[in-house]
């Protein structure tokens, strides 16, 4: 595995052959974003640089794994164009997040049925003769 260098307010590089760097792909939030939305938050709080290294990187998986998940239903969609309606149902479905201002007809809040006892019970009558 290659070993990764983060310089502040720089996106992380790849130590590549003859110890040069090479560049990775950037980063979507930047250390002084970050510190301006938690001081938007609360102006006192001061984040040590772990914390934020830590941050970026979840945000950076995060973001990696929605729009990995959206290309995948783009495609589902037997489409080469990624959408918004694409990102919006990945949120909406895995995080239950919804963006405000991307709103649409199209979809619609998604919650799974509880089963009830009775199907519960029907359920387990036929597991126990399918075992038979």
């Amino acid at each position: 595995m290659a070993n990764s260098t983060a310089t502040p307010g720089k996106a992380l590089a790849t130590v590549g052959p003859a110890g040069r760097n090479s560049p990775e792909v950037s980063q979507v939030l930047s250390k002084k974003k970050l510190q301006d939305l938690v001081r938007e938050i609360d102006p006192n709080e001061q984040l040590d640089e772990d914390v934020e290294e830590m941050l970026l990187q979840i945000a950076d998986d995060f973001i990696e794994s929605v729009v990995t998940a959206a290309c995948q239903l783009a495609r589902h969609r037997k489409s080469n164009t990624l959408e918004v309606k694409d990102v919006q149902l990945h949120l909406e479905r895995q995080w239950n997040m919804w963006i405000p201002g991307y709103g649409s007809d199209e979809i619609r809040p998604f919650k799974k049925a509880c089963t009830t006892e009775a199907h519960k019970q029907r359920m387990a009558l036929i597991r126990k003769t399918t075992k038979k």
